[in-house]
């Protein structure tokens, strides 16, 4: 398990990079991964580790300024866990508050869901 929670900060740590650290965030997911995002407007999931690095780069290509990514907690059971985050930067209206909740095999993200929440939710 603490490989999963591992993995969770390395995604975490290329989150905050972007661009500069699409290598090692693409390393993190399988080859089949599914990506449930609510940034690019897309309402299907990604499918497959090269639509989920497509999703990823519609974000990095307009980055927000002085980004903070705070990683509130991290659950682990079993093959899911589950982490709560604040996002802030000057671009925002305020703190955006979320939640993913990962599918982990084999060292790898096979599903990750991202949702925006409201603070009290997480």
């Amino acid at each position: 398990m603490s490989n999963d929670r591992d993995l969770i900060e390395r995604y975490f740590a290329a989150m905050r990079r972007g661009a500069a650290a699409e290598d090692e965030m693409m390393a993190l997911f399988s080859e089949d991964a599914v990506y449930v995002e609510p940034f690019t407007g897309e309402t299907d999931p990604w499918v497959g580790k090269e639509a989920v690095r497509t999703a990823l780069r519609r974000g990095w290509e307009q980055p927000l300024p002085d980004l903070e990514l705070n990683v509130r907690r991290i659950d682990i059971t079993g093959g899911r866990a589950t982490s709560e985050w604040i996002c802030t930067s000057s671009a925002l209206p305020g703190p955006v508050h979320g939640r993913d909740e990962y599918t982990i095999v084999d060292g790898k993200i096979t599903r990750l869901a991202v949702k925006i929440v409201e603070p009290e939710e997480t």
